[in-house]
């Protein structure tokens, strides 16, 4: 399947990549090759720890349950026809007790994925809904969206190690501050506290861009870009109304995996600055895209 705007966001996760490797790079340039090294290696052996066992891991965060067709028909039934139009392996399927609506998928590769849904998403959306959300999922399970959030994860966690090192290093006087080179320490030290904060910014682009992607994919897919738009909206006014109630704030541990953020009453035109941090796009955007498709 081809599509101009998912190329487009092809190429903006391939260049925010390529952002945190330079990003990497440089911190990197103001300690020793040593420390980095050390640094580098350990963030990757624990993002690379997470990847192989994510699927174990987010299930058992999310209390989700594997199920068996025999449990939810429907639903199953669903998933393995959109897995079959997107020719990928049937997915586990696994049901969240949430009253939250909402969807996520997890695993290494197509062949260990997992599809999950909340109780909430199943008694909220109908047919129609629930097929472009499947799609989305699945979009991320076709494209490998577990293993780009690994390794953006592992660069973000790599740079933020190095500079709590400098930071740690400028408290203690590692960091010289003659005449001479007192310039160079603070920007060193200038480096080291903005550099963490650029990492999740670009990490979080990174997520943002694969997002609009799974998008257009599910459009594509079940030829309904509408379906998804209806879905989102209806998210979207729930998350409005959970805050209107001043209920407690949602925090599941697959807020970044999900198909929304469950406080999506926050997105939109009045997030401002906080979008930037904001690992989905605003439910807006989403919706009009989606709408010009159809």
């Amino acid at each position: 399947m081809t599509y101009p705007k998912g190329m487009a966001n092809q190429l903006k996760t391939i260049l925010l990549l390529s952002a945190l490797s330079v990003l990497l790079i440089t911190i990197g340039g103001a300690i020793s090759p040593t420390m980095l090294v050390v640094m580098i290696a350990f963030a990757v052996v624990v993002n690379v720890g997470a990847f192989l066992h994510s699927d174990k891991l987010v299930l058992r965060m999310s209390r989700a349950r594997v199920v068996e067709r025999h449990e939810a028909p429907g639903l199953c039934d669903v998933i393995r026809e959109l897995a079959d139009r997107a020719q990928l392996p049937m997915p586990k399927v696994a049901i969240v007790p949430d009253a939250t609506p909402n969807a996520f998928a997890t695993g290494r590769d197509p062949q260990r994925a997992v599809v999950a849904v909340t109780e909430g998403l199943l008694r909220l959306t109908d047919q129609r809904e629930l097929r472009g959300v499947i799609a989305h999922e699945l979009a991320h399970i076709k494209h490998r969206d577990t293993l780009i959030a690994t390794i953006a994860a592992a660069a973000a966690a790599a740079i933020t190690s190095i500079a709590q090192v400098l930071q740690w290093s400028a408290l203690f006087g590692g960091l010289s501050s003659d005449d001479e080179e007192g310039s160079s320490g603070v920007g060193v030290l200038l480096t080291a506290v903005l550099a963490p904060i650029g990492a999740v910014m670009i990490q979080a682009g990174i997520s943002r861009s694969r997002e609009y992607i799974a998008d257009e994919y599910a459009a594509e897919l079940t030829a309904d870009p509408k379906g998804l738009a209806n879905a989102l909206a209806k998210l979207q006014r729930y998350g409005q109304q959970l805050m209107q109630r001043g209920a407690p704030m949602p925090q599941p541990a697959t807020t970044s995996l999900s198909i929304v953020n469950p406080l999506s009453g926050l997105s939109g035109r009045g997030a401002g600055i906080a979008n930037l941090f904001s690992t989905h796009p605003p439910i807006e955007q989403r919706i009009q895209r989606l709408m010009a498709m159809a």
